[in-house]
């Protein structure tokens, strides 16, 4: 019996569509907003320096949502990035591995996450949990360890490991180059959802996860895989809020798995799993990350920005529903 994969319809996004053209309300939403920005702060909004603040903030997010995004279209929900990501800049920080230097610092973070993403991913597919709860036990869990290992203070990246601090201090085009390495991983993670086995068998997996396993498709352990990329995407962030920060805090990453979530909603993905695009979640999350620089550029509070996407993620959701009643 040969493999189910996904059909053309499922692998287009719901939001962002008009005819053929893929995305294009999403991008008529950056321009609204890109006008908004020259209309009400022109002397702030399309300086360089905001552009590169913009792209620096949706950086760390960023990753995070391509690993949120190969979770959702796989049928799952991940609640624990932002505390996955901050055990991860904890541990790397500790003074017994930054000794070995930043390569070691590196590693430290990657396998932590991606060590924490398998945890979840066993739980939920051999564990049979749902994937919500555990999820939340691994967010309060490492949330908890992060605080203890930390004292629940904040540890300093040290001198000696000024590679790490560089990501975020050297630019390359004018362009820092932790920003480069959310591009590598944007395009590596829209290789391996669009060009390989591994994405065919996500959406599959997402979108009847019974035929999946009719197919030949080890659904219980490519769920686990789907939950241990996720961790690595949270490894990946650590470095970079480590990069931004200088700092390793039981902090990091606060509501980061509402952004991620929220950006790939508004990207298109269901949340019922088996369609969505990288593509798609990077659009959304720049939407958000726009949305809050012209919050902070007008002087608006924090609790308005959190109203505004609260707003928007229930809009989006709506439309998502009213797209599957209407088959389009």
């Amino acid at each position: 019996m040969t493999e189910a994969t996904p059909t053309s319809v499922a692998r287009r996004p719901f939001l962002g569509r008009i005819g053929e053209v893929p995305h294009v309300g999403l991008v008529a939403a950056l321009v609204l907003l890109a006008i908004v920005g020259l209309a009400t702060r022109p002397e702030n909004f399309a300086t360089s320096s905001n552009l590169v603040s913009i792209l620096a903030l949706a950086s760390t997010i960023g990753v995070i949502t391509v690993g949120m995004t190969f979770v959702i279209i796989g049928g799952g929900i991940d609640l624990s990035v932002g505390a996955v990501m901050a055990l991860s800049s904890v541990w790397a920080t500790t003074l017994a591995t930054q000794s070995y230097g930043p390569v070691v610092m590196i590693l430290c973070a990657v396998l932590v996450g991606t060590g924490a993403g398998l945890v979840n991913g066993f739980l939920i597919s051999y564990g049979r949990m749902v994937p919500f709860i555990a999820t939340l036990a691994m967010l309060v869990a490492a949330r908890g360890l992060a605080q203890r290992m930390s004292g629940q203070r904040t540890q300093l990246v040290q001198q000696a490991n000024t590679a790490i601090v560089e990501l975020s201090t050297t630019r390359v085009l004018g362009l820092p180059l932790l920003v480069y390495v959310f591009a590598l991983v944007v395009a590596l993670g829209w290789i391996l959802l669009n060009r390989t086995t591994f994405g065919r068998r996500t959406y599959a997996v997402g979108g009847n996860p019974e035929a999946a396993r009719l197919a030949g498709i080890d659904v219980r352990r490519h769920t686990m895989l789907l939950y241990g990329l996720s961790g690595l995407c949270c490894g990946i962030a650590a470095v970079l809020i480590m990069a931004r920060t200088t700092t390793g805090s039981s902090t990091h990453g606060d509501l980061y798995e509402l952004d991620a979530i929220a950006a790939v909603i508004i990207g298109g993905t269901l949340l019922s799993g088996g369609r969505g695009t990288i593509i798609g979640s990077i659009l959304g999350l720049l939407i958000f990350t726009v949305i809050t620089n012209l919050f902070i550029l007008n002087g608006l509070n924090t609790s308005d920005q959190l109203i505004a996407k609260g707003l928007i993620i229930v809009v989006a959701v709506l439309m998502q529903r009213r797209g599957a009643l209407t088959g389009t």
